[in-house]
């Protein structure tokens, strides 16, 4: 695609190669996660990255609950009874008064400990900066304090981008701290060891997954996912982003940019979020 002469602001899911690191001065992401960006080669120096967050957070914080409340009422249980004509009561389990420790406070993260603390949850956040956003959590510890509180846990939710601090983040001694926690991954996927992931969920330490995002999109046959008992994956569908929040978010930017401020929205391509 050819692109016009002279200093460019773009749009889009990844840059054009056709569009030179010398011309550029902002990009705008119409993604949440920028990983893909900064992981191919050093972001260039002075140009302004921001991205799109829109209602994904509320998107993702829903999602988060449904499947929150569909185990504690054992609906997948009640769906396959139903497949096999079989009526049988089963129990169910109230989410309040329940611990869910949520890595990653922010603007994502923070969503979704606002909605399971609306609902009773007692929420912990995990964040390299304890503090954020206090209204969305009951507690906010940092992830060196988290091993010590992640056995209390009924649900680990992953909210993590991927940097090379997050990259395989909940490996054998996470998943081997948990004390029958069901985890639950929409942040991305290769913050997660499967190999760990399947030994934890063999010997119960992990009670079940919900997987919205994995290392390999789409994975193969043969991937290892789909061998994991009492796991479910859906398609990187938690947090779709709609047309509506890519325009919003960039004209909030743009406001920013023209008002002499650093956006809301903006990565720091150091940290990688």
């Amino acid at each position: 695609m050819a692109t016009p002469a002279g200093p460019c602001v773009y749009v889009g899911p990844r840059l054009p190669d056709t569009l030179g690191a010398e011309r550029l001065v902002w990009f705008h992401s119409t993604n949440a996660g920028v990983d893909g960006l900064l992981g191919s080669a050093p972001w260039p120096e002075g140009v302004l990255l921001t991205r799109t967050v829109g209602r994904m957070g509320d998107r993702i914080a829903q999602y988060v609950l449904a499947w929150i409340l569909a185990e504690c009422q054992e609906i997948p249980a009640h769906l396959d009874q139903r497949r096999r004509a079989e009526w049988r009561r089963l129990p169910s389990e109230l989410a309040e008064g329940r611990t869910a420790l949520i890595y990653g406070a922010g603007r994502i993260g923070a969503r979704v400990g606002t909605l399971l603390r609306a609902c009773g949850i007692r929420t912990v956040g995990v964040s390299r900066s304890p503090g954020r956003a206090p209204q969305a959590f009951d507690e906010s510890v940092t992830p060196g304090d988290a091993v010590a509180r992640i056995g209390e846990a009924r649900w680990v939710v992953s909210a993590l981008p991927l940097t090379p601090r997050t990259a395989g983040f909940f490996d054998a001694g996470t998943f081997g701290a948990m004390r029958g926690a069901t985890f639950v991954n929409v942040g991305r996927g290769a913050t997660v060891d499967l190999t760990a992931l399947g030994e934890a969920l063999d010997d119960g330490r992990v009670r079940a997954a919900v997987l919205d995002v994995l290392a390999e999109e789409p994975p193969g046959p043969d991937s290892t996912v789909w061998k994991l008992p009492r796991t479910v994956v859906t398609s990187h569908s938690a947090g779709v982003t709609a047309p509506d929040d890519v325009s919003a978010d960039f004209a909030s930017c743009w406001r920013a940019v023209l008002e002499g401020r650093t956006p809301e929205l903006a990565v720091n391509p150091a940290r990688g979020y």
